[in-house]
């Protein structure tokens, strides 16, 4: 199962990867099928985060994995 963290670490990542093509090869090289790819990663990520907190809030506090799984996703 992909988490949202998950989903935000792809998306960084292939935004990388697209601003790399189009570096290497210039523009509308094929790097905008990533770009939208990240979106699309982005998004989701976006919704796991929207809805984490009711999450968390029906399940406890016990789940600390999930916190510290966002923590890393999103800290330099």
């Amino acid at each position: 199962m992909v988490t949202g963290p998950d989903h935000f670490r792809e998306s960084e990542r292939l935004i990388e990867q697209a601003h790399q093509v189009q570096a290497d090869n210039g523009p509308g090289c094929g790097s905008e099928e990533i770009l939208t790819e990240a979106s699309v990663h982005a998004t989701l990520a976006l919704a796991a985060a929207t809805a984490y907190p009711a999450i968390r809030d029906y399940w406890g506090d016990e789940d600390t994995v999930v916190s510290r799984e966002w923590v890393t996703a999103v800290a330099p």
